[in-house]
């Protein structure tokens, strides 16, 4: 079998089936590669800004987890005239150990410049 990749990421490999059975779970009878943070957060962002089709400011945390990542992104919800009245949007991305999407959430909706005061 040949190797899959995760549309929209280039050419670069994360698994190859070593020819066992489908029986045992996606990671069971698989050689795959896992991401560092610094894909993870920028295969975080790529997914976000595929989805929502916003304009993304950056990357605000990430975090492993027993799957893969957790990874935090900021993105303009909303230009408004003057800028620093825009609606700003923080989603948390989780991906898998190998850089998949698992899901997406947005957790926080605030205005700039308000972000942790109010």
């Amino acid at each position: 079998m040949t190797a899959a990749r995760i549309r929209g990421d280039g050419d670069r490999e994360r698994w190859r089936d070593r020819g066992a059975g489908d029986d045992g779970g996606r990671y069971a009878d698989e050689e795959y590669e896992e991401v560092s943070a610094a894909e993870a957060a920028r295969e975080g962002l790529r997914q976000i800004v595929g989805l929502t089709g916003k304009d993304p400011l950056g990357i605000t945390s990430i975090q492993p987890t027993d799957d893969g990542w957790l990874v935090g992104v900021e993105v303009v919800e909303d230009h408004r005239i003057p800028a620093s009245t825009d609606l700003l949007g923080l989603y948390e991305v989780e991906l898998d150990m190998t850089g998949s999407l698992l899901g997406y959430r947005r957790s926080r909706r605030y205005q700039r410049g308000k972000g942790d005061g109010g």
